[in-house]
């Protein structure tokens, strides 16, 4: 069973799943590319500001426990996931955890457009699937690696999350949630005036209609 990981463990080991499928030329990755993805502003939840000797720490952690594997290339180190040999996890699963380490929880919905580049899932209850399976492994292959969050107030779905950095406080993610997105105020009222007006257009263009009818008449009957 794999110890507890670290936050930024965690984030080390998402970027190399998330660019070894998305910028496969440029993977394994440098020191210096994998800081940079640890600390990009975008699909990032929370964003660091890691440095390079905290994120070589990181990996110098995840080495022994063969999560990360090291290769030299033309002048630097650079470095590999070994993510779903170490899990004994698919690529649909490898994927989704990816997702959740490098966005933190998400609901099934948010997940499938977080995964689009990185593995495809034939629909939302298929992702759903993978979820499931991951929550429920048994003690024997690992034990659960997700767990399913207790929905948010306001919230439509359940959100995920994954268990490699240890149990997850789900009363801290429900203070936490974002929100649903709410119609902006006013904005009924707003539709109600513009349905009036449109209204009243129409009423202004087929009384200028009935206009043009009777001086078109009038004009033959002279």
């Amino acid at each position: 069973m794999l110890p507890t990981l670290s936050l930024l463990e965690t984030r080390v080991l998402g970027v190399l799943v998330e660019k070894e499928r998305t910028v496969p030329d440029t993977y394994p990755l440098s020191l210096n590319a994998l800081t940079l993805g640890c600390n990009q502003k975008n699909n990032r939840e929370p964003v660091m500001h890691a440095s390079e000797r905290e994120v070589q720490a990181a990996v110098d952690a995840l080495r022994p426990l063969a999560l990360v594997i090291e290769s030299s290339g033309s002048r630097v180190m650079r470095y590999s996931h070994n993510l779903g040999r170490v899990l004994h996890v698919d690529d649909a699963a490898v994927a989704l955890l990816a997702a959740l380490m490098l966005r933190g929880p998400q609901t099934p919905g948010e997940l499938r457009i977080a995964t689009e580049r990185l593995h495809p899932y034939a629909d939302i209850p298929a992702l759903e699937r993978v979820l499931h399976d991951l929550a429920t492994r048994p003690e024997a292959s690992g034990g659960p690696l997700t767990v399913q969050l207790p929905r948010a107030p306001g919230s439509r779905e359940h959100r995920w999350a994954h268990l490699l950095c240890g149990p997850v406080d789900a009363t801290a993610f429900l203070h936490d949630a974002r929100p649903e997105p709410a119609a902006p105020a006013g904005l009924a009222a707003e539709v109600a005036a513009l349905r009036a007006e449109v209204a009243e257009l129409k009423g202004e263009v087929a009384r200028l209609r009935a206009l043009v009818e009777r001086s078109g008449a009038s004009q033959s009957s002279g």
